[in-house]
């Protein structure tokens, strides 16, 4: 039963993130926008964790949650492609591996809605302080505190995963299997961040660290701080 329900947030979850992304195809605007903005975040979010990039304890771990929670890269074919084999995903797959599936796209869902907020304010040429000035108004405290909780949920699940014994032979057997499914790159998105979590000697400690410094961050956009990126 815990499964079924799984499965139905993440067909709600995957519905909405599909309708947030085909919106902006049909608005070539709004779309380069968008692209801009996530580009922008992105290199944003290297410079601020560059010492967790940077240390070999933590830097494939930190380059999986960078590029799979804030990459600009388009992921719509993968979705579609998630929404397409709930079924199967529920009848392979583990409640907890299903559970960390689901939780990746909640917050995929939000942090979408909150770009596209902002994407519509900004355009595609803007600077640090516009960025900040959209941030503060086109998003609420409210949603960005939502959306690092969710960042800490889905580090937690990930977390979990590297406790479940056999769980790195389960997803090696199931490579071949998962491709001929059409399960591809859902079980890249599983393998790598179990290996990544697995290898790090204090994983927990490592989410902590990204959540606090993205909660100082909002802390300090929403004071009017200068030099809000500055905390470290």
């Amino acid at each position: 039963m815990k499964k079924v329900k799984l499965a139905q947030r993440l067909e709600q979850q995957l519905r909405m993130v599909a309708a947030e992304r085909q919106a902006a195809k049909r608005d070539p605007a709004l779309l380069a926008a968008r692209v801009a903005l996530k580009r922008y975040q992105s290199a944003r979010l290297t410079g601020t964790h560059a010492d967790l990039l940077a240390n070999p304890n933590t830097r494939d771990a930190a380059a999986f949650f960078l590029d799979e929670l804030y990459g600009s890269h388009d992921l719509s074919q993968r979705d579609m492609d998630l929404e397409r084999i709930i079924p199967t995903l529920q009848k392979m797959l583990s409640y907890e591996s299903l559970h960390t599936i689901t939780e990746a796209i909640v917050l995929d869902a939000l942090s979408e809605r909150l770009d596209t907020a902002m994407a519509r304010v900004l355009g595609t040429d803007f600077t640090e302080g516009m960025y900040v000035a959209a941030y503060r108004t086109a998003t609420t405290r409210e949603e960005r505190e939502e959306q690092l909780v969710l960042v800490q949920q889905l580090g937690a699940s990930l977390c979990e995963l590297v406790t479940i014994p056999l769980l790195a032979v389960t997803l090696s057997i199931m490579t071949a299997p998962a491709k001929l499914a059409g399960l591809g790159q859902l079980h890249k998105f599983l393998d790598r961040g179990f290996t990544t979590f697995k290898k790090m000697k204090q994983p927990a400690q490592f989410v902590d660290t990204i959540v606090s410094r993205e909660r100082q961050v909002m802390t300090n956009i929403y004071n009017g701080r200068m030099d809000p990126f500055d905390v470290i």
